[in-house]
């Protein structure tokens, strides 16, 4: 016994967790009841009789008083910047009436200065009590925000993201009059006159974004610097605080990824990022190979993808159908970016050794894109393992869904927007449609397809239990259940939110799973999500979040500092 006493401590782990109930996702072992790391790797996992060989002097011990431990969450859908922006704007998203969000603006426009920008975010018209009067398509008219904010431009995004509102003042400083016509891939809202209402969809908004920007830009280097380290550390203290070790960010500029780098390899970033690159193919070309990383600053900061959109979303009736909006009969949505174009995007893709990853919300776009992803391949039998993503992949046509499987498409979906959309979904698809093809987790496993889970927050919020909530239950606020059939096991939705999201990434060799040699990234949460009543899950807290072996988010210390 002193041999063994000599040899542990020759070699204590840094930090210790015992008494706990750990979840690895390991197959081959896939419960322990402590874990041991050295460094930022897992050492050792095993019985709590064992566990006192690894503690020396100096080792961090955790008693988990029976909790659960598991692979930190990994966000598999986001915008990363956004999360840090919205939590710095006006959060709309619990609004339940257009009259309330008129108050914020109110009260903001009395404490900002003339000409300052109001910026907001979160507002859905479906999850209104009633429409505003008077309207347009369920949308309220800009007056309403002029007569509070006469002299600020207020510019308020949906909460899908795929629609903006502005008042007067924001649509003078964007150009916007009678006379503007519709963008490609974007609509200007007007009313029966033909005067822009405020309501701009999808590629709409960039009008009135770039005028913002225009704004923006007056300010000096240091200030833009500071706003923009203030939102990513934002970012981090909430996703940290909901137990996020990764976030895969779901497309930003090459200046976001200048930073982001920066900071991992000055260790200053507290979480780990994984992100797409969003930007033209004539800006892509000549910089690809330049902008490919992989795991800067000790694995925390990694660019491997490249992002496109092709459609919008189902709540602003964006989302590109195959047959016409059962609500909208004269509408089957919107094709955000040519699909010609995102063609060149995979051959830039397929050359450079990126994975492409397209939003498609619709039937219609999602069939385009497989229809790309398809060529492609077939163009390239020798490239394998891609790992090409469809992001999304919410409403999906019965032909369809075998191909995800087929191909080797990943649907990086998110199961919270399930939940959050059900209300309206039979009244935008009809329920021949929903039934057939909405959020079809299950179908689209037995496919054979990997399927991740994120929020794509700030759509939503950015709560890794909250969509794991929603993906196991897929209950609605009135206590119905969205397709029962469709649920996914608790197993399955937090292998969704751990190794699948991993493995979406290229990252299933460090991460997803607490298994000796990977990255000690771990979750510690109040309740056991994987036994106690369902309904309970949600009220479940995230006591530690620890990265790479350090403990970054601590419960206990948060709250004693309220």
């Amino acid at each position: 016994m002193a041999l063994l006493a000599t040899t542990a401590f020759a070699q204590p782990a840094d930090l210790v967790l015992r008494n706990g109930k750990i979840v690895t996702m390991n197959l081959s072992a896939p419960n322990a009841q402590a874990i041991a790391v050295r460094g930022d790797r897992i050492a050792w996992l095993g019985s709590n009789a064992d566990a006192a060989k690894w503690v020396g002097p100096r080792t961090k011990v955790i008693d988990l008083h029976g909790m659960l431990a598991i692979p930190g969450f990994i966000e598999g859908h986001g915008h990363f910047t956004s999360l840090g922006d919205f939590r710095m704007g006006l959060d709309l998203r619990e609004a339940r009436t257009w009259d309330a969000i008129v108050a914020q603006v109110r009260r903001a426009a009395a404490q900002a200065k003339p000409g300052e920008w109001i910026i907001g975010r979160g507002w859905h018209q479906s999850k209104w009590d009633r429409a505003p009067e008077p309207n347009v398509e369920g949308f309220p008219l800009h007056e309403s925000l002029d007569k509070v904010s006469p002299n600020n431009p207020v510019l308020l995004e949906h909460a899908s993201g795929h629609a903006a509102f502005a008042n007067g003042k924001a649509m003078e400083a964007a150009g916007i009059t009678r006379a503007t016509e519709n963008p490609t891939g974007g609509e200007i809202l007007k009313d029966a006159q033909g005067n822009p209402t405020g309501l701009l969809r999808e590629r709409a908004q960039g009008l009135a974004s770039a005028a913002h920007s225009n704004w923006e830009a007056k300010r000096t280097a240091t200030e833009r610097a500071a706003i923009q380290r203030k939102s990513i550390d934002t970012a981090i203290d909430e996703c940290l605080s909901k137990g996020i070790t990764t976030f895969e960010d779901a497309g930003s500029p090459f200046s976001t990824v200048d930073t982001l780098k920066r900071m991992a390899e000055n260790h200053e970033l507290r979480m780990r990022i994984w992100m797409m690159l969003r930007t033209s193919n004539d800006q892509l070309a000549p910089n690809l190979d330049r902008y490919r990383t992989i795991g800067a600053g000790g694995n925390f900061f990694t660019v491997r993808a490249i992002k496109r959109q092709i459609d919008g979303a189902l709540g602003s009736r964006g989302a590109w159908l195959l047959s016409p909006y059962s609500d909208k009969p004269d509408s089957a949505g919107l094709n955000t970016e040519d699909p010609a174009d995102i063609r060149k995007t995979a051959e830039l893709a397929i050359a450079h050794d990126y994975q492409l990853c397209v939003h498609a919300i619709g039937d219609r776009a999602n069939r385009e894109v497989l229809d790309i992803f398809e060529q492609v391949f077939r163009e390239h039998p020798d490239k394998k393992e891609l790992r090409w993503r469809i992001e999304h992949a919410q409403h999906l046509n019965a032909a369809d869904i075998p191909r995800f499987g087929k191909l080797g498409v990943i649907a990086e979906m998110q199961g919270i927007h399930c939940t959050s959309d059900a209300p309206y979904v039979l009244l935008r698809l009809g329920a021949k449609r929903a039934e057939e093809g909405a959020y079809v987790w299950q179908k689209l496993m037995k496919s054979g397809a990997i399927v991740g889970n994120g929020t794509d927050t700030p759509v939503e919020d950015v709560s890794p239990l909250a969509s794991f909530y929603a993906s196991v239950s897929r209950k609605l606020k009135d206590g119905s259940v969205f397709y029962p059939d469709q649920r996914m096991s608790r197993e399955e939705a937090l292998r969704s939110y751990t190794l699948n999201n991993a493995y979406a990434a290229f990252e299933e060799k460090l991460k997803g799973s607490l298994e000796t040699g990977k990255l000690a990234d771990i979750t510690v949460l109040s309740r056991d999500i994987m036994t106690v009543p369902e309904d309970e899950i949600p009220a479940t807290d995230v006591v530690y979040t620890v990265v790479g072996g350090k403990v970054a988010f601590d419960h206990s210390v948060t709250r004693g500092q309220r």
